[in-house]
C-alpha cells in the first residue's frame, strides 16, 4: 500500500513537472523590463521569451511577436531554446512510462519486475528532464544578473529575472523529486522481491543428511538448480 502510494505521489509531482515544463517553454517572461533610474518609463512593460517578445503600455494591451530569426536571439536564449525543446518531449515520454509502470496498470501485464524497470526509465527520465529545465533557466538568470551588474551597459538595456525563471526552477525541483521517488519505489520494490525469493528457497529447500567426518552438512545447489 506504502508503494502504490509513492508510485502515486510520483505520478502527480511528474504530471505538475510535465505541465510546468510546457509553460516555461511557453511563457514570453523570461527577462522583463527593470524600472531603474529616473529616466525609466515605468508604464510600460518589455518581455522576452523564446519564441516572442511583448510589450505592454498603459491603456493599451499586450502586444506580442514572434522572432523573425533565430539568429536575432542571445546566445543563452538560443540554447535555451532547444534544451527546453528537448525537456518537453522528455516529460511527456516519462510521464506516459510511468504510467505504464504503475501497478494499477494492466496493459504491461502484472510482472513486477517488469514494471519495476518501467518506473525506474521513468524516475531517470524524470531526472534528466529536470536537469535540462535547470540549465537553461539558471544559465538566462546568470546572463541577467551579470548584465544587471555590468556598468558597461545601459541602463535601457538592463533586465531583471521574469516569472518564468521562478517557475522554470521549482518545475525542476519537482521533476527531479518524482524522478526520485520513481527510483526508490522501484529499487523498494527490487528488495522485496529478492527477500521474498529468499524466503521461497529457504522453503523449499530440504536437509540432506549424511555421515561425514565433518559432521551433518547443507545442500542447496539443488534447490537452486530447481527454483
Amino acid at each position: 500500500m506504502a508503494t502504490y502510494a509513492l508510485q502515486i505521489a510520483g505520478l502527480v509531482l511528474g504530471g505538475v513537472g510535465m505541465v510546468g515544463t510546457l509553460a516555461v517553454t511557453i511563457m514570453p517572461q523570461w527577462r522583463v523590463s527593470a524600472f531603474i533610474g529616473s529616466n525609466i518609463v515605468v508604464f510600460e512593460n518589455f518581455w522576452e521569451g523564446l519564441w516572442m517578445n511583448c510589450v505592454r503600455q498603459a491603456n493599451i494591451r499586450m502586444q506580442c511577436k514572434v522572432y523573425d530569426s533565430l539568429l536575432a536571439l542571445s546566445p543563452d536564449l538560443q540554447a535555451s531554446r532547444g534544451l527546453m525543446c528537448a525537456a518537453s518531449v522528455l516529460s511527456c515520454l516519462a510521464f506516459v512510462t510511468a504510467i505504464l509502470g504503475m501497478k494499477c496498470t494492466r496493459c504491461t501485464g502484472d510482472d513486477e519486475k517488469v514494471k519495476g524497470h518501467i518506473l525506474l526509465t521513468a524516475g531517470i527520465i524524470f531526472i534528466v528532464t529536470g536537469l535540462l529545465v535547470l540549465i537553461p533557466v539558471s544559465w538566462v538568470a546568470n546572463s541577467i544578473i551579470r548584465e544587471f551588474y555590468n556598468p558597461i551597459v545601459e541602463t535601457a538595456q538592463k533586465h531583471e529575472l521574469g516569472e518564468a525563471l521562478y517557475i522554470g526552477w521549482t518545475t525542476a525541483l519537482v521533476l527531479i523529486a518524482g524522478g526520485a521517488l520513481f527510483c526508490c519505489v522501484s529499487c523498494a520494490g527490487e528488495k522485496s522481491r529478492s527477500y521474498r525469493i529468499s524466503a521461497e528457497l529457504d522453503f523449499k529447500c530440504t536437509w540432506e543428511r549424511y555421515g561425514t567426518e565433518m559432521g551433518i552438512c547443507w545442500q542447496k545447489e539443488k534447490c537452486f538448480a530447481n527454483f
